[in-house]
Parts: structure tokens; C-alpha cells; sequence
């Protein structure tokens, strides 16, 4: 089991480099998080949800994603308050206190799913969440060091030597444990470091003579992995490129915006543009930073009307209606909850994301003629659809609540038109023709559209015929060769750096192999 002094230490890409290390010594591993907060998800082949980290390991592993590797999501809407996922399925919306009184059930469900899927696997490789040293939610753990008894597993405690206080952090952790918690540490790994590991010697020894446990191993920091995120704390702290900066590279690249929301889900939908050599991707968080660019992408939310107060807070509201008047302005295009906020009007009867009261249709963005209700009933689903204006084959997820519908707009000739359709003929993504919105009448990609499907641009050819049409607008020529997006040779590098830096020797014993 992999435990950390803190979040974001880099425990889901460690285990996912474990999974993958044990899976090339043929050990048939299998990944397990007891319980995951996290806005990136993942949708298996039988309709259930799990953590996208998990989906990720499950690749390393070379096994399909299965929701007893996570059989616990919780995905907030608010600072207060989560959805809770149980086994792929939505179980309800819960407070804080709501999900302290239902931890004996979810803890139920943790075991039952570890130990159905410890019975199928060679090894199983265990995450922990935050810190095992949090005093405050020892007592209700279903996570770290309780699911470490209940497995019977070693532990490896994970810190990020480069935000700085590490040996303070894993001599710290260990003053907080109990004794039987510290018996089940079986040494340290640092991760995230840079430079000679031969100044690390001092700390080292004094660490291990403070506490009793070794260092088994020291994990570089790893450049340009291109491994999707477990969740938003990275992604929130980066800096992007801003507006003037992209404006120098515009003659040689796309410039693609990729506006940050409070509730953010699912980002990782925009990764496979970066593996295109003719794309500039970054992060707007405010409207003075868009600028001019050739393409807006609006992401997922977990709380869309919230997200859309907000955009409306920061100006980025009035800036994309502004853009869309242009006629020359760039395209416009949601995913999931950004297709929704596109739309008219968003409306939550049930009050599943919004906050208490608040049950009246909300005023979108009003840049596509649709309309959508959030229902009940979550859809979760696998999707193979087809793009009609460039007949590419896509493949990808849905989740979500809302029943998106087009209505007609009185007096104009703007509409919405799928463009979109699965294997039914249901309309999975919709796109503006006519009126502001559209260049021009022969557009038949349209200038503003949108999507249900997660995981739509991972599609190569979707993702260039997107792409040129970006540089047919700006009148450069097609480029012919699609970058092939796959996540596997990072995967394996990943797996060779830290095979390098972890000693797996020890870890071997550590199982008795």
C-alpha cells in the first residue's frame, strides 16, 4: 500500500507505476482505493463510474477498469457537500455529516469489493488518500491504515520532497500514528526530487535513525509525463500561458483556451491536444486573459449553475458572448457541463447540484438554442458516435444528469442541429447553424457546438479534422498526419524511472516474492 504525507505526494502515478512494474514481471496486479474525492471520473463497459486514477492503473495493469477498484467516489458540488458513489452507482447527495453516519455501510462496501477482487489478482496495489496521520478523521478512516489492516498490507509512506519540509513531514506522520500503525510503515519513498541524491545522505540517515524504517527509494522528478490528472490540485496550480504570451506563438500554432471552473471535472478531455504539434493549450481563469484565441473549450462541471455565476462573476461570461458575436471570432465548444452552459437555460428541479432553494430554470450563456433539465436518474454510459460534418468515428463516456434538448428560437434562423448521432441515431452533441453564431452558411461545422461525450478528442482523426478546420478558418493549410494519442509509452516510462529509483528488491520481499 502506497500512503502519502500529504495529498497531491504523487501516490496514484506511484501505484500506477507499481501496477505497471508488476504487471511486466507478470505478477497480474490489481489497483484499489478505498475511498476517492475526485471530479475526474471514468465510465466502464458495464455503465459504472470510478476514479479516472483508478482507470488509470487499471491500464497499467493491462486490466479493463472495474468499479471494485474504487468502490468509493465521492464527487463535491459544494465546499460542504459531495455526491456519493457506491460501487459505480449514485447514492445520494451528502453533507459532511450525512456521510459520517453512512461510513459503515460504505465501509461494507470497501471490503466486500477489496476482498472479491484481491481473490482474482497476484498482488494488489493499494492507495491511501491524504494523510494516515489526519488525528481528526482517524476514527472514521476507511481509507488509509484501516484499510491497510484489513489487507494485511506493508505500507510505503510517499512524500513530495519538492515542496519543500519532507523529513519533517514523514518524522512527523510517524509521531502521529499509534504503535501498530508505525509497525505496518515499512520504510520511505521520496518522490519529486531534483538533483544530486548524494546530498540527501545526512537527512536520510537521521530520518531512519529518528524512526526505525529505511528509504526504499528516491523517484525523480518526471517532465512531461502526459498522464491524465487524478484531480484538480495540479491543475488548479498551475500557470498557463496568458493571452499576450500565446499571441507571440500565433503564427505557428493554434491557440485553444481552456477555461477553468470552481468545480472543474474531467479536464483531462483537452490532453490529447497537447500531443499536437501545431497547439498551444492554456488555462483562462479570467476574461482579461482569452484574448484572441482560434478555440474556447468549456469543460465539465459538477455544479453548473454555480460555475455559471461564477463565470458570470469574473466577466468571462460577457467576454464568450462577445466572441461569439464576432464574425470572425473563434469556436466555441462545451463538454458536458459546458455544453449545458452553452445552452439557454439549465434547470435542476430536484436540487442535485444546486444549492438549497433554488429550483427555478437559470439563464445559460444563451449562445445555443437548448434547453436542459437535470433528472434524477444518472446517465453513465460507454458511447460509440459518429460526427456527422466530418464522419469521423469517435468513442468516449457520458455522466450525467441533465436531458438536453434543442428548441426554436422565435424570429431568427439560428437553430440547433445534431451533429453528433450513436448507433440509435441519439443526439450525443448538437451544433449552432445559422444566425451570429456561424461564419457562414456552408459551415457545417458550425462555430458553436458542443458534446456529451467525454474522451472525445483521445479519437486521432476526430482530434485533426477539429484541428484543421481551426486552421482552414485562419487560412492555413491541413496537416495531413495525426499525432497518435496513447497513454501506454508513458505508462512504460513511467514504469522504468521508477523501477530505477525504488528498491525492488526490498519490495519484493516485502511480499515474499
Amino acid at each position: 500500500m502506497l500512503q502519502g504525507t500529504c495529498s497531491n505526494a504523487g501516490k496514484s502515478l506511484l501505484a500506477a507505476a507499481l501496477c505497471r512494474i508488476f504487471a511486466e514481471d507478470g505478477l497480474a496486479p490489481a489497483p484499489f482505493k478505498a475511498q476517492n474525492m475526485a471530479l475526474n471520473s471514468f465510465v466502464t463497459e458495464d455503465g459504472r463510474e470510478l476514479g479516472r486514477a483508478q482507470a488509470l492503473q487499471a491500464a497499467a495493469c493491462g486490466r479493463a477498469p472495474d468499479a471494485r477498484m474504487n468502490p468509493v467516489l465521492l464527487k463535491p458540488s459544494s465546499d460542504t457537500g459531495s455526491q456519493v458513489v457506491v460501487m459505480g452507482r449514485p447514492v445520494g447527495h451528502m453533507r459532511v455529516a450525512e456521510y459520517l453516519a453512512y461510513k459503515p455501510t460504505a465501509w461494507r462496501a470497501v471490503t466486500a469489493a477489496y476482498d472479491s477482487l484481491a481473490a482474482e489478482a497476484g498482488v494488489m496495489v493499494i492507495e491511501g488518500a491524504g494523510s494516515p496521520a489526519e488525528i481528526n478523521l482517524k476514527s472514521h478512516d476507511i481509507v488509509n491504515m484501516a484499510m491497510a489492516r484489513h489487507a494485511e498490507a506493508p505500507v510505503l509512506l510517499t512524500g513530495d520532497i519538492d515542496r519543500g519540509g519532507v523529513f519533517a513531514a514523514l518524522v512527523g506522520t510517524m509521531e502521529l500514528l499509534e504503535r501498530e500503525e508505525r509497525d505496518r510503515i515499512a520504510g520511505f519513498v521520496l518522490n519529486k526530487f531534483r538533483g544530486d541524491a548524494g546530498l540527501l545522505t545526512p537527512a536520510l540517515e537521521y530520518v531512519t535513525g529518528r524512526t526505525g524504517k529505511p528509504f526504499m527509494g528516491i523517484i525523480p522528478w518526471l517532465e512531461n509525463l502526459d498522464l491524465p490528472e487524478e484531480d484538480s490540485v495540479s491543475f488548479k496550480l498551475c500557470r498557463s500561458p496568458e493571452a499576450d504570451d500565446a499571441a507571440r506563438h500565433r503564427a505557428t500554432s493554434l491557440d485553444i483556451a481552456l477555461v477553468d471552473l470552481p468545480h472543474i471535472s474531467n479536464f483531462t478531455d483537452a490532453d490529447p491536444l497537447r500531443s499536437e504539434p501545431d497547439v498551444r493549450l492554456r488555462v483562462v481563469r479570467q476574461a482579461r486573459d482569452l484574448g484572441a484565441p482560434d478555440a474556447v473549450l468549456l469543460p465539465g462541471s459538477k455544479n453548473t449553475a454555480g460555475d455559471l455565476w461564477r463565470l458570470e462573476q469574473r466577466g468571462l461570461a460577457a467576454a464568450l458572448r462577445r466572441l461569439a458575436r464576432m464574425p470572425d471570432g473563434p469556436v466555441l465548444v462545451g463538454i458536458c457541463g459546458g455544453l449545458q452552459m452553452l445552452g439557454d437555460t439549465v434547470h435542476d428541479p430536484l436540487g442535485l447540484e444546486s444549492s438549497a432553494g433554488v429550483r427555478e430554470p437559470l439563464p445559460g450563456l444563451g449562445l445555443m438554442p437548448l434547453r436542459t433539465e437535470l433528472a434524477g436518474e444518472k446517465i453513465l454510459r460507454r458511447t460509440v458516435a459518429v460526427h456527422e460534418p466530418s464522419g469521423c468515428e469517435v468513442a468516449g463516456y457520458e455522466i450525467h444528469h441533465g436531458r438536453t434538448h434543442a428548441v426554436v428560437c422565435g424570429g431568427g434562423d439560428e437553430r440547433a442541429l445534431p451533429c453528433l448521432l450513436d448507433a440509435r441515431g441519439r443526439a450525443v452533441g448538437w451544433r449552432v447553424a445559422g444566425g451570429a453564431g456561424a461564419s457562414a452558411a456552408e459551415d457545417v461545422w458550425g462555430r458553436i457546438w458542443g458534446t456529451y461525450l467525454h474522451g472525445i478528442f483521445e479519437a486521432d482523426g476526430f482530434r485533426r479534422a477539429f484541428l484543421n478546420d481551426l486552421r482552414a478558418r485562419r487560412g492555413l493549410p491541413p496537416l495531413e498526419h495525426a499525432a497518435s494519442y496513447s497513454i501506454l509509452p508513458s505508462l512504460d516510462r513511467l514504469a522504468r524511472e521508477v523501477r530505477r529509483g525504488l528498491d525492488m528488491e526490498a519490495i519484493y520481499a516485502l511480499l515474499h516474492i
